[in-house]
């Protein structure tokens, strides 16, 4: 497999950590062990999270093309424009931002905070759109590279996630070969790793680092979309063309790709009761915060799995925790 064939702009502090919930294990009746990888404490980075992993490949081909400003697209409260913009100032390009009202939420304050507050604090040039969510291209963000074009600017394009991009697949198949030198250093292995998907690369990447190992395990993708077709099939399209593009060496098979759709609440961006449950159940017994929009939805799915068996027992289960904590500034009215 040749990962190392393509640059990377270092962004991350290193490995991100690894470390076991001993108390949320407990809780759970303590026959699954639950560790977490932690993206959200990933890098210096304006709070980190997974996509910062996907730009150090994205950034460095940006530099080598000689491009001068990342444009990206987002919703309202998005994580990766956020990381967007705070790789674009740790790197000395500009930054222009789509971001759109994917989320239909109440809180006044939610384009003032949070996620998009940080943005603006980076130097983002943000431009609010009205837009139903979609993970697919949107002519606002092809509307802002021309626009940029136009200015006598050179544009690098990262679409929704960083995640629809030829090279958006690579932080996650670097991560999972992260995970199996941790593993050799703890002397454990996890057998099942949990992740929550919506643009799919995060996931995709995943499937194509752990298909290059010996060791068989299961990835577990839980949808936050509630669109799970659509975002299975970008998972499967992203993880089968990044398996070329490194030369895994075989073709992915489907049950490969496990997307569980039993967890997205019904609308993407909405945490309903089981969501709002399991990032209080994540705080109170090991102190992890969770956001309502992609982490608390996962941290469902895991405790609802282990709960009712859908991980055996005697299992090492993985949470990746992808981050997105400065999210929850505009979903403030939650926790009165």
């Amino acid at each position: 497999m040749k990962l190392n064939a393509f640059p990377r702009k270092p962004l991350l502090f290193g490995p991100s950590p690894i470390h076991p919930l001993p108390r949320l294990t407990e809780h759970l009746g303590g026959q699954v062990e639950i560790w977490a990888k932690r993206e959200d404490v990933n890098s210096g980075l304006a709070f980190g999270g997974n996509k910062t992993r996907k730009l150090e490949y994205l950034v460095a081909d940006a530099i080598a093309q000689g491009c001068d400003t990342l444009v990206s697209i987002g919703g309202v409260q998005s994580n990766h424009t956020r990381q967007v913009a705070a790789a674009a100032a740790a790197t000395g390009l500009r930054c222009r931002l789509v971001q759109e009202s994917w989320v239909d939420w109440p809180d006044s304050a939610y384009d003032r905070v949070g996620n998009i507050l940080l943005s603006r604090l980076l130097g983002a040039r943000i431009e609010l759109v009205q837009a139903e969510f979609g993970i697919g291209f949107k002519e606002s963000w092809e509307r802002t590279l021309a626009d940029v074009v136009a200015s006598g600017g050179k544009p690098y394009a990262i679409p929704a996630g960083a995640s629809d991009h030829p090279l958006g697949g690579l932080g996650f198949v670097n991560w999972a070969m992260e995970v199996a030198e941790q593993e050799r250093a703890l002397g454990i292995f996890f057998d099942t790793i949990v992740v929550c998907s919506v643009t799919g690369s995060t996931q995709a990447g995943m499937i194509v680092g752990f298909g290059a190992q010996e060791r068989r395990r299961q990835v577990l993708g839980i949808d936050a979309s509630a669109k799970p077709a659509e975002t299975h099939a970008q998972i499967a399209r992203i993880a089968r063309s990044t398996a070329e593009r490194v030369e895994l060496g075989r073709d992915l098979e489907d049950r490969e790709i496990v997307l569980l759709d039993d967890y997205h609440g019904g609308t993407y961006g909405i945490p309903d009761a089981r969501t709002l449950d399991a990032m209080k159940l994540a705080a109170r017994m090991d102190g992890m915060i969770t956001d309502p929009v992609y982490e608390g939805k996962s941290m469902a799915g895991l405790i609802d799995l282990v709960r009712r068996g859908g991980i055996g027992k005697g299992s090492r289960v993985l949470y990746a925790h992808l981050g997105g904590q400065p999210a929850l500034n505009g979903y403030s009215a939650l926790f009165r």
